[in-house]
């Protein structure tokens, strides 16, 4: 029984009934504005209506697992594995702009710059993968650490800002979000800057040099790229970061209370803007995936809202590298299988209820241990052990 207690008292078990009523409250809109619904409700009242609601979900989500995980329908393997490498592939930039964000509410700071970030980052690799000739792979080498570098640059701005003049963090980011985009814009408009020769009506970028591109995993089978490997080993250095290092345990120190941090000896101005300096170069790893990962030019709206999903990811991941690992690829899962949704006439808008709705429960735990009558994490047996082990010491008296 006191196994089972702290096992429903973590936060992983909170992660997984969030997502659980996710699901369901999409399901409960997938019932209310299905068409078959009502038509059914109209010809055989109640039990004819239910069938059809239930009939439904199960197709909305069926085809969510078939464009995101496996099409049992496809014709061979090969393509009935494409949805999961669409899933990997879409995943990536998420991940690691999910790692940057937490990266950031694990120091106290909430960084919601992630857009402007990235797409200054971006402007860097595509100015490197566009006009620079460089060997092959020193090319793509020199094109990812500027994107990480430049993303890096935006966020110690933040830091810097905030540290020297009491700026919230909040409102800069917002401001140089604007700033980013306006700059990327101007970019793509000049031709003397990175607009492509032949861009039309649209300002368009250059597609990146070849020998900039992150390469395919699986040339010529799917578009799954090196991108994905880029953030597994994001991942890796995120949790070597934030639970062996020194720095990551003054970044946690900072933000668990800068105030004992500064007693302590600890600078806690320079330690917010290292912190945004690396929680944007995670976010910057997200943008070298996006502007090296296609073969073709791209607009403004390269950035796909990375940033914004990111906090989301990082909501759910709960701070945990390998939590926003997986968080990553559920948020990969409905990009990839969003569109596979809309074909079976589920509106496109119900998985960002879905979305949505995780976070909410996410955000308020009390009220997922109240919907389930889960104990308190502060009331778990072993912890209260630890506690009176220290009162008896005199500790924390």
């Amino acid at each position: 029984m006191t196994l089972l207690k702290e096992i429903l008292s973590t936060s992983a078990t909170r992660a997984f009934l969030s997502i659980l009523m996710g699901f369901l409250v999409g399901a409960v809109f997938m019932m209310v504005s299905g068409q078959d619904v009502a038509k059914a409700w109209e010809a055989g009242g109640f039990a004819e209506a239910f069938g059809a609601a239930i009939q439904t979900v199960t197709d909305g989500y069926g085809a969510l697992f078939r464009g995101s995980v496996f099409n049992a329908r496809a014709d061979d393997l090969a393509t009935a594995l494409r949805p999961l490498t669409e899933t990997l592939r879409l995943a990536g930039p998420l991940i690691a702009a999910g790692l940057g964000i937490s990266l950031g509410f694990r120091v106290g700071l909430f960084n919601i710059g992630g857009n402007g970030q990235m797409l200054f980052g971006i402007i860097w690799a595509t100015w490197i993968s566009t006009r620079v000739e460089l060997p092959i792979v020193l090319h793509m080498l020199v094109a990812m650490v500027v994107a990480i570098l430049g993303a890096s640059l935006w966020g110690a701005l933040v830091g810097f800002l905030k540290a020297q003049t009491g700026a919230h963090e909040v409102i800069l980011t917002i401001m140089l979000n604007y700033v980013a985009i306006s700059l990327f814009t101007w970019f793509i408009r000049s031709p003397n800057l990175l607009q492509a020769e032949q861009a039309g009506g649209t300002p368009k970028a250059d597609a990146p040099a070849l020998s900039a591109q992150l390469p395919a995993l699986f040339p010529g089978t799917y578009a799954l790229h090196l991108g994905f490997v880029l953030a597994i080993l994001a991942t890796v250095t995120y949790w070597w970061l934030m639970e062996r290092s020194v720095i990551g345990y003054r970044f946690r120190m900072v933000g668990h209370n800068p105030h004992a941090a500064r007693t302590a000896g600890i600078s806690v101005g320079r330690t917010y803007v290292m912190a945004m300096a690396v929680s944007a170069a995670f976010v910057g790893v997200a943008g070298a995936n996006q502007a090296l990962g296609t073969p073709v030019g791209y607009t403004e709206t390269i950035h796909s809202g990375i940033g914004f999903d990111g906090i989301t990811v990082a909501l759910l991941g709960g701070g945990n590298a390998w939590g926003i690992f997986f968080a990553g690829l559920l948020f990969g899962a409905f990009k990839a299988g969003g569109p596979q949704m809309q074909v079976t006439g589920i509106s496109p808008e119900v998985l960002g209820i879905v979305q949505g709705a995780i976070v909410l429960f996410i955000a308020a735990p009390p009220l997922v241990r109240a919907m389930f009558r889960l104990p308190s994490l502060s009331s778990t047996p072993s912890l209260d052990r630890l506690r009176s082990r220290f009162s008896k010491k005199g500790v924390g008296a």
